[in-house]
């Protein structure tokens, strides 16, 4: 089990360098203002981004999730490598249930995380140095808001967040354990990397396509009250003045920085987890196969004498 944890703690400080930068292309397009909205769509709000932040905006808010997510992700895998040896028999509805279990468990540490993410990636948007820069840095973020609505406060979105990473996570295991499968991804096999890479990455895709919307919503809560102004009173209250003012494209916004961040991440992590997993198992010589095709011997080997 604590190589489970060590593996998911490795595999997402890769997957959160690869993908911050969607990340927070992915929350300007979900919250921005309908009807002053700043970007037009997936590259030319990264194209403002830069121009107007520096490339750095884009990794505005990373400190949350580098601290964060290298310990959901150990939680995650360490979890679900768990709940499999629990459940017995490896089958592709244990991936999912064992999958949904830690999702539902890292929510504790991801809601905050990522409410603090949220707050830091929307400060100073348009501007290369912020001018009036409410939150030094995520802990500070958090900081400030327990100390103005306390534990709640904190909490924003924390019933959004379980009723998309429960599911999530389920598809995202399960996926994964499917594709792996039939790909055949063992380390005897050849180009085994680029397997754990491509199912590693459609499990990411599949994922997100799965609880997207609720994404969309989780976002919005989250950003609500930044500059001390609330506009929605639950979820269902931003689901119905969303839909009103929006309508069901709302819950596509930021789709396409979020897939395309989702492949490399997942593919990144997956990878980096499952490749740490054999080197370690292996006591350190990750014996991969070469790609090279293995000549053929045509002289048939001579049978061992049967006793």
């Amino acid at each position: 089990m604590a190589l489970d944890f060590a593996a998911g703690c490795v595999g997402g400080a890769a997957g959160v360098l690869v993908g911050h930068p969607f990340d927070t292309v992915k929350v300007r397009l979900q919250v921005q203002n309908v009807d002053k909205p700043l970007y037009r769509g997936t590259i030319h709000c990264f194209q403002s981004i830069i121009r107007q932040e520096s490339t750095l905006g884009l990794y505005k808010g990373i400190g949350s999730p580098m601290m964060g997510l290298a310990f959901i992700n150990a939680i995650v895998f360490g979890v679900q490598g768990n709940a499999m040896r629990k459940l017995g028999r490896d089958t592709p509805l244990n991936q999912f249930l064992a999958g949904a279990s830690a999702g539902t468990i890292q929510c504790v540490i991801c809601c905050p995380m990522e409410l603090a993410k949220t707050r830091m990636q929307l400060q100073g948007t348009g501007e290369k140095k912020s001018k009036t820069k409410l939150y030094k840095n995520s802990l500070d973020c958090l900081v400030r808001i327990y100390r103005r609505e306390g534990i709640r406060g904190i909490n924003r979105g924390m019933v959004t967040t379980l009723m998309r990473e429960t599911p999530g996570f389920g598809v995202y295991f399960l996926t994964y354990d499917v594709l792996t499968r039939a790909l055949d991804c063992e380390p005897e096999q050849p180009y085994m990397i680029p397997k754990l890479l491509f199912a590693g990455g459609m499990s990411g895709i599949a994922s997100w396509i799965s609880t997207y919307p609720v994404d969309v919503i989780k976002s919005r809560l989250q950003a609500d009250g930044v500059g001390g102004v609330y506009q929605y009173s639950g979820i269902m209250d931003c689901v119905r003045q969303s839909l009103k003012k929006e309508g069901w494209r709302v819950f596509t916004r930021g789709l396409t920085s979020t897939l395309l961040r989702a492949f490399p991440v997942n593919a990144t992590t997956f990878a980096t987890v499952t490749l740490f997993l054999i080197y370690m198992r292996e006591g350190g010589e990750c014996r991969i196969q070469d790609p090279e095709p293995q000549s053929v011997q045509l002289q048939p080997q001579t049978q061992p004498t049967s006793l």
